[in-house]
């Protein structure tokens, strides 16, 4: 069938999963139950041997057309024809608990008389397990063989049959007819259902209830509204509810480059991510997610090593190992091989986590609850530990793969670690030795002004001994450590503008300037491209920082979905959705509307400092 372009998919989900739907109508990825379940559907990673599950309306010379019904994560599917015109909707129903996991999906002609024809071919633990087909009328079972593999269940509307280990119908609806099917889990303890899913109807009309209600209770009332929504309706798709954690993207094995080797699992939990996450759902008005990724926060805390050092991320679970593997058999989407699952960087060493975990816990003892006298314990561990090691080396924001350097934006969290710290345990009255700690933030600071600094070309640097800048560096006066109209900051800027950004996109740092161990290029980061956005604001540039964030906003898919990159075509690369790309739009769109607010009111925005409610305002 060939591959689709990234950008091609939608997402729908059940806080424990997601599938990927093609605007053909073709679930081409899928892991099941889980997250980091292995998958069942994984056309996307190898077209002829993944799997995949299409309902495909036969209509020569259709126009396809993909949008969600409002305000939730149920998707809709078009196909418009001469002929007629046929609708496959698409959604997962919602159980916070996890009891039960369902992929619903119906078929409907709107108008004519149409024929559809259904392929639903799994490939069990990632394409690697063999399986048999037990059909029985409207029903069919995959069973994998081997035991430690749950058996799936097809519940239909019309016939099935079998065609090797695939199922297969084909059926015809006229005009306001509709067919209904369910995927779901059939292993021991479940429990065995009706023949065919005559409880579609309505538990269609409990997840649209279920996901109006959540976006509902945003409290985002600003310009792009439609936008900064979706963009939490994706986050809230990339939750593990039962865990109260967000995978950092729902893929594994999407390249950075087409036909490149940089292909990375990304169904895991960085504690990096956790200060974006917090202060996002925190604004929107989300605190009981806040809460729950809060408490998996405090939990990882807890499990600290004997010195107080953490893990770069986790399983959504809490688990320690992720080891890295290659899966061999799969060819990778459009060739670009290896495809790997597990994530071989949590064993790396990144000093700048504690900067953004420290963050995440000064915003939720802000915004949400104060935190436990346990947590500061575990805190002032942490703490303890990077006054020890700020200085040491190591692999980075962007997990290089050429060695440890001492990068400037490790440095600049582990300042924004301390200066967190204490003035957590100042607003909290927390017992801590603020005097060691003063010393060491103060010491980082004049590190990171006298070692990083290039005062012949006016700039900051991505590491000592570098030349070259890097986009991470758009977070300084982000977290405060700099103003943003200070001198040296306004010449960094530039520096990165002249190295970095295209128009409104930016490349996370020049490969050819600064190695990372890898092959090959890769295209922008969206998520740079929105920390521009906000710095430009910040600066006082507002007018630029409108026209590049609406600019952005025309790189989104038709659905309003961003991966992690943008190749130069315009197309999505990487794993898809990403996490914090949409956490970053959110953040970019409420510091523009902020700005919108103070120049209505008749203030010059920006000039003279920051607005105390930017991203991660310690004081706002």
């Amino acid at each position: 069938m060939g591959y689709r372009p990234v950008e091609d998919y939608g997402v729908i989900g059940d806080l424990h999963t997601v599938a990927l739907v093609g605007v053909d109508a073709s679930i081409d990825f899928m892991c099941f139950p889980r997250f980091d379940s292995p998958s069942i559907f994984a056309a996307l990673l190898d077209d002829q041997n993944g799997g995949r599950f299409q309902i495909a309306p036969v209509l020569d010379e259709a126009r396809h057309k993909q949008l969600y019904l409002p305000d939730s994560n149920i998707l809709l599917s078009r196909f418009l024809s001469e002929a007629g015109v046929a609708e496959i909707s698409d959604f997962m129903p919602v159980d916070e608990r996890g009891a039960a996991h369902r992929l619903v999906r119906r078929a409907k002609t709107v108008r004519g008389e149409v024929r559809y024809r259904l392929l639903c071919a799994p490939r069990f633990d990632y394409a690697r397990a063999v399986h048999r087909v037990e059909v029985r009328g409207r029903q069919a079972v995959f069973v994998p063989e081997g035991g430690h593999l749950a058996a799936l269940r097809l519940r239909s509307d019309v016939p099935l049959g079998a065609q090797g280990p695939a199922v297969v119908a084909e059926f015809t609806l006229r005009a306001g007819e509709t067919a209904a099917f369910v995927l779901e889990e059939a292993g021991a303890g479940s429990p065995v259902p009706s023949e065919t899913p005559a409880d579609v109807g309505e538990s269609f009309t409990d997840t649209l209830n279920f996901w109006r209600r959540w976006i509902g209770r945003s409290t985002y009332q600003g310009r792009w509204r439609e936008m900064v929504n979706r963009s939490a309706l994706v986050l809230k798709l990339l939750t593990a509810s039962s865990y109260g954690s967000f995978v950092a993207s729902p893929t594994f094995g999407l390249p950075e480059v087409v036909g490149g080797e940089r292909n990375w699992d990304y169904r895991y939990t960085w504690i990096r991510d956790a200060s974006f996450t917090l202060y996002a759902m925190s604004r929107l008005g989300y605190t009981r997610e806040a809460g729950a990724f809060m408490r998996w926060i405090e939990a990882r805390c807890a499990e600290a090593g004997p010195d107080g050092s953490l893990q770069t991320m986790y399983g959504i679970d809490g688990r320690h190992d992720l080891e890295e593997q290659v899966l061999p058999h799969l060819e990778g989407y459009r060739g670009s091989f290896p495809v790997r699952i597990g994530n071989a960087a949590y064993r790396q060493v990144q000093l700048d986590i504690y900067g953004e975990l420290l963050d995440a816990i000064y915003l939720y003892n802000k915004y949400g609850e104060p935190i436990s006298s346990a947590l500061w314990d575990d805190v002032v561990r942490l703490v303890d530990w990077v006054c020890r090691h700020w200085r040491d080396t190591d692999e980075g924001i962007w997990e290089v793969r050429s060695g440890p350097q001492a990068f400037l934006y490790s440095r600049l969290m582990c300042w924004v670690a301390v200066d967190r710290a204490c003035r957590l345990a100042q607003k909290r009255s927390f017992p801590a030795p603020l005097d060691r700690w003063s010393v060491v933030r103060d010491e980082i600071y004049r590190d990171i002004h006298e070692q990083f600094w290039d005062p012949r070309r006016k700039t900051f640097l991505q590491h000592k001994g570098s030349t070259a800048v890097a986009a991470s560096l758009l977070l300084m006066p982000l977290v405060r450590f700099i103003s943003p109209t200070d001198p040296r900051w306004l010449s960094t800027l530039r520096a990165i503008e002249e190295d970095l950004v295209d128009d409104s996109l930016v490349y996370r740092y020049n490969v050819e300037q600064a190695a990372d161990g890898l092959r090959g290029r890769e295209g922008t980061f969206s998520m740079c491209s929105f920390w521009y956005v906000e710095c430009l604001a910040r600066g006082g540039d507002f007018e630029k920082a409108r026209l590049f964030f609406e600019k952005m906003l025309g790189y989104a898919n038709h659905l309003g979905l961003y991966g992690e990159q943008l190749g130069r075509r315009g197309e999505h690369l990487g794993n898809f959705p990403q996490a914090l790309t949409h956490l970053a739009l959110i953040s970019a769109a409420y510091a523009l509307n902020r700005r919108f607010e103070t120049a209505g009111r008749g203030h010059r925005p920006d000039r003279g400092g920051v607005s105390p409610a930017g991203w991660n305002a310690p004081d706002g």
